[in-house]
């Protein structure tokens, strides 16, 4: 019987991986806290390992972990920025996270924040909270199906977003590196980034984050956007300069932005941190600003992609251990 540990186990998880291990007959034991240092002196005796990483992996890891036996990490997450490819590989560790998972679940939830932008949700409801009951200009909003849509990254997350949109009778544009073949129908490609989001009313990202990618969105590049523009980040904090966003946001060329990420975000999301001062400048600005709603990486949250985060991570690592690989690897 196979023996696997399981790191950033949340309550409502253990359920799920509890019947997993059955039905699968592997032993599994699970943690919820990250795994450290403090955790070789037992990890030892298990075969494969799953943990939800969301700060960066110190490179010593590999190694420690390739002297024990393992020969995986199964992140249970669509990115896997926090880990470095090369080093792993180079010590016999395999890297593979879940790819899909649910996809509507994020593209629902980035709609609804850019209606709520689009409509100023915030705005209304802090008048009605002071029982103020007028309207006037600075409530007024528009009529998303009138708007132009830019999906930057077509892939699952992408093209469902797309669809929500289209819905609503939006023109869509896309860009990808890679674009698809069978998407007429969906939305119309961009030859580039720079022509994708001269004329959205919307531009809504959806890409990892590369080198390449690393604060692509900086000052130059979001002044290219169409003056009045609404962004949306549901993917990776690191692809915007956050001082640059809040600089463009400031001069009134954007009109809002929905983030549910945040380039330093490892310090902050999944801690109560009610009773803590935050020291992060940059990150106050964002929760304070006007212009901007944040949510704390919540976009995927729901019972389905919880259920196939769960099993996505486990299936991966007994992939490895049965067949020496698993479709879902990285590296």
């Amino acid at each position: 019987m196979y023996k696997i540990i399981m790191f950033d186990v949340r309550e409502e998880e253990e359920i799920i991986a509890k019947e997993w291990a059955q039905s699968h007959q592997v032993e599994l034991t699970l943690r919820n806290h990250s795994l450290g240092k403090e955790d070789f002196d037992y990890i030892k005796e298990y075969d494969g390992i799953t943990i939800s990483q969301v700060a960066q992996v110190d490179d010593s890891f590999y190694e420690k972990l390739a002297s024990f036996g393992f020969k995986q990490i199964a992140q249970r997450s669509a990115g896997y920025d926090m880990y470095d490819l090369a080093k792993a590989k180079e010590k016999g560790i395999i890297i593979s996270n879940v790819p899909i998972y649910s996809p509507e679940s994020i593209a629902e939830w980035t709609v609804l924040m850019a209606g709520n932008l689009i409509r100023k949700y915030d705005l209304v409801q802090d008048k009605v909270k002071q029982h103020d009951f007028t309207w006037g200009p600075p409530m007024r909003g528009r009529v998303i199906g009138d708007m132009r849509v830019a999906i930057i990254g077509t892939g699952n997350i992408g093209i469902a977003t797309a669809k929500i949109f289209k819905g609503f009778g939006c023109e869509i544009v896309g860009y990808d590196l890679y674009p698809k073949d069978n998407l007429d129908h969906l939305l119309t490609y961009a030859d580039t980034i720079d022509q994708a989001v001269s004329n959205a009313d919307v531009v809504s990202l959806h890409m990892p984050v590369t080198d390449q990618t690393y604060h692509l969105f900086n000052y130059k590049q979001l002044k290219k956007f169409k003056k009045g523009a609404y962004l949306l980040n549901m993917a990776r904090g690191a692809i915007i300069n956050s001082n640059d966003l809040i600089k463009v946001l400031d001069e009134n060329h954007l009109a809002g932005a929905a983030l549910d990420t945040y380039e330093d975000e490892s310090h902050y999301v999944g801690n109560d941190l009610k009773n803590n001062k935050i020291e992060d400048e940059v990150f106050i600005q964002i929760l304070n600003h006007p212009k901007i709603i944040y949510s704390p990486h919540i976009a995927f949250y729901t019972d389905q992609a919880v259920k196939n985060l769960v099993e996505g991570g486990l299936n991966a690592t007994l992939d490895v251990l049965k067949t020496g690989t698993t479709d879902y690897r990285v590296n």
